[in-house]
């Protein structure tokens, strides 16, 4: 992958900025039929304003930084999932300040890397529904218009809107569940519309999700997702 860092960090500034969406936001989704069976093994992050690549593997968190020519491994402890044949791999997502972002598919907790010393801290999170229920995620993505996150329980199919100080995470009630749902994009509003949609991919098919006004409810639609974020799936990435 040498020399990649630069034309990655291109393409996703250029993509981000023709989507129109989050700019800080990126894909989590598999990829299509040709490359799915790889892609369910890896996550990756392009974070082009800092010049780092993220990726997420059966075992572990990998850095790729421009000022840095080998690969860093980043220990998660505690770190637990299923995966396949289950389901998704957890979710890999960047957060407003370039940390990165590690989900459990089996338990509602969160693991923020800091983006300058690396250090790991884990956050379990406080659900307010399900509680008897194994709650994970296989999608999650920051919004800076909604100041928080929102993840996706893949068994479940539900839809979760998480603080941004990682410590409770709120059921959003759905118009229908997105089973196997594993990547989520948020969209800028449209002229005709007062909050941006969610964009969400999965095994199933593609939903826009649209947000009620009070953030505690949304109808989804079975929908192709065509926001531009999600080519960054495109980009094929080595870890060796």
């Amino acid at each position: 992958m040498r020399n990649a860092i630069a034309p990655l960090s291109l393409l996703a500034a250029s993509i981000i900025a023709l989507g129109g969406c989050d700019g800080r936001v990126e894909t989590n989704q598999p990829l299509r039929p040709a490359a799915a069976a790889s892609e369910q093994n890896v996550r990756y992050q392009i974070d082009a304003a800092h010049g780092r690549i993220w990726w997420l593997t059966r075992e572990g968190v990998f850095l790729r930084d421009a000022r840095t020519p080998q690969k860093i491994a980043v220990p998660i402890p505690g770190w637990q999932f299923a995966g396949e044949p289950y389901g998704c791999l957890p979710a890999l997502a960047l957060g407003p300040n370039g940390e990165a972002l590690v989900t459990s598919d089996v338990e509602s907790t969160v693991w923020k890397i800091d983006p300058d010393t690396l250090a790991v801290s884990m956050h379990v999170l406080a659900p307010d529904a399900d509680l008897d229920k194994d709650v994970g995620y296989t999608a999650l993505a920051y919004s800076t218009e909604h100041a928080a996150y929102f993840a996706i329980s893949g068994l479940q199919g539900s839809l979760w809107k998480i603080d941004p100080s990682l410590t409770r995470a709120q059921k959003i009630a759905l118009s229908a569940p997105m089973p196997k749902a594993c990547g989520v994009a948020v969209s800028a509003p449209q002229k005709a519309e007062r909050l941006g949609r969610l964009c969400v991919r999965g095994r199933q098919g593609d939903w826009t999700v649209q947000l009620a006004s009070d953030q505690r409810s949304a109808s989804v639609r079975a929908a192709p997702c065509t926001d531009l974020p999600w080519l960054l799936s495109q980009v094929t990435l080595r870890s060796e």
